[in-house]
């Protein structure tokens, strides 16, 4: 007994140190990456003062010069945010094992400038002396922290002014505890946080032109210092992304689609991803509020989609395969979700729900008088057939229309009733045309996509459940705003760039589906996450959020 007894407490030694072998190399790589993003963006920082300087010395002219410093900037406003959130999983590490947390070197950060209005915030002083509690305590002195802070069209900086006051009794010193902060280094107050988030992800406003902007309004801070917070942002607001992945992923029916991103590579750019995954259960009155996740990638590879959704199991209603997402073009046959329809997979296979707006756009494109006459086509040019096919594809959306909002029953009941009738005839008219057409014609050619490999089924499944949509605009809407900001900001400037964007998409995209301003919302989220428990972040949701009383005031 005694042998095993020293063996179990060997291994339990061996186990223990093990595991704090591990924390440490954990905490050693988290630092390792600190240092290296923090010499990256001191790197890109130097690269972009010498071309600044060049710029400088050779002249204005060269559109291209200019151009590289807009990319440089770009990059230099992505790795400096890359470094803060490195820095701040460094520091959270060292506090659990022994090894010291890193320390960056950043640009000194000027005073605020003297022409803003002060405003002093004095926290409420003790009556009584926090030691022995006797009330025989004065003033000593006063320490003030100076936040930045928005209103808008109008610049502050709040003082917090925390009184001390000395016991003349036993002479113990007391003074109120220093405020929480949203971000580290808090200079910056909440509002101004939201209006930094919300012009660069919401308004697609990059860094270096809203530095531009506060410049021209008095107050000069670099795109360095908006990055960083930026980063820290990003990190402080990770509780309230987490919970809206769980709650997108508990559904069983899900919108799905991609579109392009510009990412900037050495040469040029390169053509990457930006993934959405959208619950919307209001058209069956579903109950479950609506919300967006968003994801990036490098391309559109297969393992993406599979990653995304590992382990969930559902409806997914996403492009139809053969189109190009959010083009509707009909390409090679994209495959990317296809591993998910699998019978093999684990958890269980994805159902496929296609979109009938993709359907009916081929046709639509064969049967558009007025896209013809502005192409200088004669309007006469017409397919009579897919004009046909039209008219009885937007019968369905005529159905659609009369029971969106009704419960899953109730549409069901209607589906069975009025649609699958008209669907039942579309199918056995599609076919006898498609029969009487060369396999050239255009118009065969959109009927055989519609009918290829198992998209017919696809295509139906509404029919069998009230909680599929006829289409996938839900996912489109998600992804407008991209489409809007890729004029704006022209291309992501890093992978990690990528991902801190689709980050911020799905918080911002889930507020407007909510009807709840994103900028208010976010103001008040970095208010007040610094004071909350786990288990009171989920009040914060936009579903649950309630504007605190000082914000409702103002």
């Amino acid at each position: 007994m005694s042998e095993t007894a020293s063996e179990i407490a060997g291994l339990r030694a061996a186990l223990a140190a093990s595991e704090a072998r591990a924390e440490a190399a954990e905490s050693e790589l988290a630092q390792a990456r600190a240092v290296v993003s923090t010499s990256e963006a001191m790197i890109k920082h130097l690269r972009l003062e010498i071309a600044k300087l060049r710029r400088e010395q050779y002249g204005r002219s060269s559109e291209r010069r200019a151009r590289l410093i807009d990319q440089m900037e770009l990059q230099l406003e992505e790795l400096e945010a890359a470094a803060t959130e490195d820095e701040l999983i460094a520091e959270m590490v060292a506090r659990t094992t022994p090894v010291a947390g890193v320390q960056r070197r950043r640009p000194a950060r000027k005073p605020f400038p003297e022409h803003l209005p002060r405003e002093r915030v004095v926290i409420e002083t003790p009556t009584t002396c926090t030691c022995c509690g006797s009330d025989r305590i004065v003033k000593m002195g006063e320490d003030v922290t100076d936040t930045l802070e928005v209103i808008p069209r109008q610049w502050k900086v709040v003082q917090t002014v925390r009184e001390k006051f000395t016991c003349r009794h036993c002479g113990k010193i007391s003074q109120a505890p220093a405020p929480f902060h949203p971000t580290p280094r808090g200079w910056a107050g909440p509002n101004l946080l939201a209006t930094i988030l919300f012009e660069k992800f919401g308004q697609h406003q990059p860094l270096n032109r809203q530095a531009e902007r506060y410049t021209r309004e008095g107050v000069e801070l670099s795109l360095s210092t908006l990055a960083d917070q930026v980063g820290a942002c990003a990190a402080a607001l990770a509780p309230v992304h987490a919970l809206i992945r769980e709650h997108v992923l508990k559904a069983e029916r899900l919108h799905g689609d991609d579109t392009t991103v510009p990412l900037l590579a050495k040469g040029g750019t390169k053509t990457a991803r930006l993934w959405t995954y959208v619950r919307d259960d209001r058209p069956f009155a579903g109950g479950a509020p609506p919300a967006a996740l968003f994801h990036f990638s490098r391309d559109r590879e297969m393992a993406h989609p599979n990653r995304h959704l590992a382990g969930w199991q559902g409806v997914l209603q996403a492009p139809s395969r053969g189109l190009q997402a959010n083009h509707c073009r009909a390409v090679d046959a994209y495959g990317g979700y296809n591993d998910l329809y699998r019978g093999n997979r684990d958890p269980g296979p994805v159902e496929s729900a296609l979109c009938w707006n993709h359907a009916r756009r081929k046709f639509f494109e064969l049967a558009d008088i007025k896209g013809n006459v502005r192409k200088g086509k004669p309007a006469h040019d017409i397919s009579p057939v897919a004009l046909e096919a039209v008219t009885r594809i937007d019968a369905l959306f005529d159905v659609e229309r009369q029971i969106n909002g009704l419960d899953n029953t109730s549409r069901l009941t209607a589906r069975q009733r009025l649609s699958r009738p008209l669907v039942e005839e579309l199918h056995d008219w599609m076919r006898a045309e498609r029969d009487t057409m060369s396999k050239h014609n255009p118009v065969a050619k959109a009927i055989a996509f519609v009918f290829k490999a198992d998209r017919w089924e696809a295509f139906t499944r509404f029919l069998e459940d009230g909680r599929i949509c006829i289409t996938n605009n839900a996912a489109e809407r998600a992804l407008r705003g991209v489409a809007l900001g890729r004029k704006s900001w022209l291309f992501a400037g890093s992978e990690r760039g990528g991902d801190r964007a689709a980050f911020m998409y799905s918080l911002i995209v889930t507020a407007k589906m909510n009807d709840i301003d994103p900028q208010a919302w976010l103001a008040d989220l970095l208010a007040r996450l610094p004071d909350m428990t786990a288990s009171q972040v989920p009040t914060l949701l936009p579903w649950n959020w309630k504007p605190s009383k000082v914000r409702q005031a103002a």
